[in-house]
């Protein structure tokens, strides 16, 4: 296994400057971070011919790989102790992330525990918005992360510059937070679902509807699945961002997709919405 693992790092390397320390190889979408940033990602096919691909968002690199050479065909006892090794792996990898999640959970309960209610917070002026659900502890914005049964799982750090930083080893996938309370979740309503906590805060104080903050693009379209799952009479609005990538918007559209719902982005290139408050567009 090694000897198709190296080679596919090493495309990596020269293609985008960096690789995870750990490949793994089970045919699945993988991110990892460049410059402290979640941007990159790979995804590696050991079955048959091994096949691959792997970019960064960031420098808009996107490349497919293949193993070169001549391959001996796998016999059947062959194949079977590799299906194996790889669910072995995938039990490892699974309980490892449980126990991360649960050192996180309990972790993100004592900070939580002991923040503090905002009082003012250079973040907060900058965005022109209120406090709404965050606290404040040790200098910095603490924003919590759900998961769909409600249990807080993690927390965002936002510093005074903006600087966003989530709690190491804190679920993230499938995570959200809540603007708003039960007052405003009538049927009647629209419950509406964007990236940044910001951005939340900026629809909710326009509009007045339950809004619900993913975090991420990655993460819209399982925020909008579990939100139609719980709210099926409501109309559920995605609220994507503008971004110059093309993100943000493949992102909202796949999401609303998703749930038969309908997205809107700002009207302006590189804008999300708090850059941009066109509240005609959201209505």
């Amino acid at each position: 296994m090694q000897n198709i693992i190296e080679p596919f790092k090493n495309a990596m390397l020269d293609s985008i400057g960096s690789a995870p320390e750990t490949i793994i190889g089970d045919g699945k979408l993988h991110r990892f971070k460049i410059e402290g940033k979640l941007t990159a990602w790979y995804s590696l096919h050991l079955d048959g011919v091994a096949a691959g691909a792997f970019g960064d968002w960031k420098q808009g690199v996107k490349e497919c790989w293949k193993m070169t050479g001549t391959f001996k065909k796998l016999t059947g006892a062959e194949k079977q102790a590799f299906a194996i090794e790889r669910q072995r792996q995938a039990e490892q990898r699974k309980a490892e992330e449980k126990t991360r999640h649960n050192a996180a959970i309990q972790k993100a309960a004592y900070i939580w525990s002991r923040s503090t209610p905002v009082i003012n917070h250079q973040y907060l002026s900058k965005k022109r918005v209120q406090a709404h659900n965050v606290r404040s502890y040790r200098g910095s914005l603490v924003v919590p992360l759900y998961d769909e049964a409600g249990l807080l799982v993690s927390i965002q750090f936002i510093g005074d510059d903006g600087t966003k930083r989530m709690m190491k080893g804190g679920k993230a996938q499938g995570a959200c937070c809540f603007i708003g309370d039960a007052t405003d979740l009538t049927r009647d309503k629209p419950i509406l679902i964007c990236e940044g906590w910001a951005t939340g805060a900026s629809l909710y104080q326009e509009a007045g509807h339950f809004t619900i903050v993913a975090f991420s693009a990655g993460n819209l379209t399982a925020i909008a699945i579990q939100t139609r799952k719980r709210h099926q009479a409501n109309e559920i609005i995605i609220c994507g961002d503008n971004d110059e990538s093309g993100v943000g918007q493949k992102a909202a559209r796949s999401a609303a997709l998703a749930i038969g719902g309908k997205y809107i982005l700002p009207p302006t290139v590189g804008h999300d919405w708090n850059d941009s408050i066109n509240m005609e567009v959201v209505l």
